[in-house]
């Protein structure tokens, strides 16, 4: 287990990841006035219901009733990646996207960023539902999006050097592809094991395949996959001065600063 915490991977074609940051003030804010910290938890429980994703209803084994469905059921592919049980399930997932999320809006654009974004939930939302079509609990977490930013970065920047604390105590910088490779073999591995446990892996799974099939064909024309460009954090980050400076090594400046219902 790991939890990614910075890298230095510069931006080439926007200034800012502004689709990337309002993703993460929507999180935050929807979390807010639907958790059931701030709100009362049955208030907090009709957002659940109302939003999530439940399977039985998507695929018409089972139907809420008029006063409890708040958006068609064909919405609740999306707006349940919207809504988290608790801070940490929160945190986790803004700091995956936070992370990688500005370097895949990078080589899509920021339009096409969010398309992919909503179809990667989409596709978590739809492995989840195939794996128990009569499911009644409310799927809800924006794991399945974040899986697709995940497999994206994957294929687009495996050698970009990620600092990441692994074990929850050990922090290292190494190339994407070992945490990410280890991260997404996971899920798979996972879903095999557990695909009915308390948490969805089946939509990690979905956003997974998802991201990288939807990175291939909507990336920026002329941006490669497997991008061979080595970029280290800040930490690792120096140049070798000349031998008359007694070899002293330098820093350098880096181009940017550094549950309710069934999580995902």
């Amino acid at each position: 287990m790991f939890i990614p915490l910075h890298d230095a991977n510069s931006l080439k074609h926007i200034k800012l990841q502004y689709v990337t940051i309002s993703l993460i003030i929507i999180n935050v804010v929807l979390w807010l006035i639907t958790g059931p910290v701030l709100v009362p938890e049955a208030f907090s429980n009709a957002a659940v219901v109302g939003l999530g994703y439940i399977p039985a209803v998507a695929f018409d084994y089972a139907s809420l009733e008029p006063g409890l469905a708040l958006v068609p059921d064909e919405a609740t592919y999306v707006t349940y990646a919207f809504l988290h049980g608790d801070f940490w399930h929160l945190a986790a997932n803004m700091l995956f996207l936070w992370v990688f999320g500005d370097n895949v809006e990078d080589a899509l654009g920021h339009v096409r960023f969010l398309v992919f974004y909503l179809l990667c939930a989409a596709a978590g939302a739809f492995m989840h539902g195939l794996i128990d079509v009569e499911s009644q609990a409310p799927l809800i977490g924006a794991s399945g999006a974040i899986s697709g930013v995940v497999a994206a970065y994957f294929l687009l920047h495996p050698k970009v050097r990620v600092w990441v604390l692994v074990l929850f105590r050990i922090p290292l910088p190494l190339p994407a592809i070992i945490p990410l490779a280890f991260w997404i073999g996971q899920q798979f591995f996972m879903l095999l094991i557990d695909p009915s446990g308390g948490v969805s892996w089946g939509a990690h799974v979905g956003g997974i395949i998802a991201g990288a099939l939807l990175v291939v064909i909507l990336r920026r024309r002329g941006v490669p996959l497997f991008d061979r460009t080595i970029v280290s954090p800040r930490a690792v980050e120096h140049i070798q001065a000349t031998p008359s400076d007694a070899a002293v090594a330098v820093e350098t400046k880096p181009d940017r600063p550094s549950p309710w219902g069934r999580p995902t």
